[in-house]
Parts: C-alpha cells; structure tokens; sequence
C-alpha cells in the first residue's frame, strides 16, 4: 500500500509540475529569430550602362558596383496552437536613388486557425499576395536573382494589407514544409486552396481608392514514386490608383485603372532535375506612346527554369537557366511604363553550408522600357552577376 501511496503522489507531483509549467510559460519565450543578408555585385562583364530593371534590382546599370540586396530579420513564433505571428523588417531599403539601407516593414501578420490543426486559418496583416509560385518563393531560396517580369509585376515587393484565408490538409501543409527545408525550392504554406481581399496599391503605401482587390489560388502538390510535381491556377482582380505620372501625359482624371490577372504554374522539383514555369494574361494601365496617354491594355508573359541538384561531400551545386518575356505595363512605376522583355539567365548555386552560399549568373537581356520622357528606349545588354549571401 505505501508503494502505492508513493506512486500517486509522485503522479501528483508531476501533474503539478506540468500544470505550473503550462502556466508560467511566457509568450515571449515562444518567439524564434532568423534571418539572412545577401550583398551583391553587378558591374562585372556589364555590355550597356543604360540597361537597367528597377522593378528587379535598382544596382543594374550605371556605375553601380556593390550592393546590399536585403538584409532582413525574422521574428516569429506560435503564440499557441491556433495563434501564429511573423514580423520581417527588411535593413537594405532605398528610400531613393541616392539613398541606402532604411529600414522598411516588409511582413507583419498573425495567423489564426479555426480549427485545432490550422487545416483552416486565416492571415491578417500585411503579407505576400498569393499570386504566383516564384512571388511567394522566398529570395533566401530562389534561384534567379530577381524574380520574372511577368508575374512580378503584378505586386511590386509581394505584399499588401488584407485578410487571406487558406486551407490545405494537415499531410499537405506537412509537404509544404518539408520542400523548403529540404532545400527543394519550395513556395512556403499558402495552403491547397487560398482566397484573399486587400488595398491593391502594394506593401507600405496607403490605400488610395475605395475599391479593394480580391484573390483566389488553387495549387495542389502531389507525389508520383520518387518525384513531386505541383500545379496551380491564380487569378485576382480590383481597381489601382497610380501614383507617378509625369507631367504632360495624358491619364483618366481619377488616375484609376482595372487591374485584372490570370496566371498559371508548372513544379517539377529537382530531385535532381527541376523545372519551374509560369504564365500570366490579363489587363492593366500600360503608358502608350502614340497617344501619350496611359490606357488600360492587354498584358501576358511568363518563364520557365530548368535546374539540377548536384550533391557532393557536404556541399550543394544547383545549375540553372530561366527565360522569361514579358510584354505589358508596370503600374507601379512611372506613368505605368511599357514593357517588352525577353531574357536568357545561365547561372549556379553554390551551396557551401547551411550558413552560407554563392551564386554566379549571366544575364542576356533585351529590354523596351518606355515612359513619357523615354519613348524609344530599347536597351540590349549583357552582364554577369554575383551574389553572397548568409542564413543565420
């Protein structure tokens, strides 16, 4: 019986135990930090000074050399099992041409599952628009430098202020997951099914009509022996407010545009050869040069990237090649400029450690980028790129 009597109490004990421990467990002890910098040098091999993508990377051209690209902190944490929260500044932020590294908010959102699992959630604040793989594909883990011209230019930087709900089966958020850690180049969790309602006027600027944009992906991950294939469909429609005109041209009075966009996506995950590929069609205010006027017009272009996991010792060789053309305006830049491009990239990924990689890739690019002031500037050029960048 004293056995027994010992046995209970130390049941007890432990039920106590667990219970203070429950109790006293501080949320600010469930926050985690991560980060990663990348520094870049662009002036190398480099064919045409006037040949720039300020949508891509603001240090092409001219007489730029080096280059902080990003420099972001990570804080995140799950505050309990329905209540998730991540903040990510962003320290290498250009205010304008002149002036480096301020820092900008880039996400700052919470999640909030509905039901024990989070199979439903929904994401409040300012996050990625789930609109493209390659725009929800995080830059730490990207191949390409910049993201493709066609599907960026939808949501300059990705990100805007709203309320997203996304679904996906417990099995598939797992899958999600797994294909970035496992350094498969995956997208993040934006779930099987997803549908959203923000401003429009993109991350970090108010919102400048009373029209708000509305979004819906589908994109379903699935497994065949040893090979994992994705396919998706993304579209999204609303009103933009531009907010850069030049003084002479011609626009409608309330500067208010329909923005409207279909787009389709392609994964093979490289286990070990790769392909990805996107492709956009819809409308927007594109600036025309033969009225001098910016006019809602007709856009489409996608890209496809091809890629191979080499595995040797313990570093990670990733040899790739993207092609992209785009044809349409972007309403994010001034008098929404019109543009037809048609890129090659050969590059590689060179995985050192966990902690830090290298990619070298050379950039053929053939670019008409047109505003009120630059109405015939066709740039061709070529140049080759480096990025250092480190995961902490």
């Amino acid at each position: 019986m004293k056995g027994i009597y010992l046995f209970a109490a130390l049941l007890v004990s432990m039920n106590v135990s667990a219970q203070l421990t429950k109790d006293t467990t501080k949320w600010y002890d469930k926050i985690q930090l991560r980060g990663y910098a990348q520094v870049r040098y662009n002036g190398l091999l480099q064919t045409n000074e006037d040949l720039e993508c300020e949508q891509c990377d603001r240090s092409w051209g001219g007489d730029n050399d080096f280059f902080i690209r990003r420099m972001r902190l990570i804080f995140y944490g799950q505050l309990s099992p329905r209540v998730y929260f991540y903040i990510q500044p962003d320290f290498a932020s250009s205010s304008s041409a002149t002036a480096l590294h301020f820092g900008q908010l880039r996400d700052a959102y919470f999640d909030v599952g509905i039901d024990q699992k989070s199979q439903f959630r929904f994401r409040i604040g300012q996050s990625k628009v789930p609109y493209g793989f390659e725009n929800m594909q995080s830059s730490q883990n990207r191949l390409p430098l910049d993201r493709a011209d066609a599907l960026n230019s939808a949501v300059s930087n990705e990100r805007d202020i709203g309320v997203f709900f996304y679904w996906a089966p417990t099995s598939k958020r797992k899958l999600f997951s797994s294909l970035v850690s496992s350094g498969l180049k995956g997208s993040g969790d934006y779930g099987v099914f997803g549908v959203g309602i923000y401003n429009g006027q993109t991350a970090n600027r108010p919102e400048l009509n009373a029209n708000k944009h509305i979004v819906t992906r589908v994109s379903y991950p699935f497994e065949i022996k040893k090979q994992i294939l994705e396919a998706g469909i993304q579209a999204y429609t609303g009103k933009v407010t531009l907010v850069s005109t030049s003084s002479g041209v011609n626009y409608a009075t309330d500067k208010l545009y329909d923005d409207k966009r279909v787009a389709g996506t392609v994964v093979l995950y490289p286990k070990p050869f790769g392909i990805l590929a996107e492709y956009t069609i819809g409308r927007g205010p594109q600036f025309d040069k033969t009225l001098d006027s910016i006019t809602t017009q007709r856009l489409h272009g996608g890209y496809v990237t091809a890629s191979y996991i080499l595995n040797f010792k313990n570093n990670v060789l990733i040899p790739f090649v993207r092609y992209q053309v785009y044809q349409g305006g972007k309403k994010h830049e001034l008098d929404a400029r019109s543009y037809n491009v048609e890129d090659l990239e050969i590059g590689a990924e060179w995985q050192m450690s966990k902690y830090f990689e290298l990619v070298v890739m050379y950039t053929m690019s053939s670019r008409r980028f047109e505003d009120f002031a630059n109405q015939d500037n066709y740039q061709r050029g070529n140049l080759l790129r480096i990025q250092a960048q480190v995961n902490f």
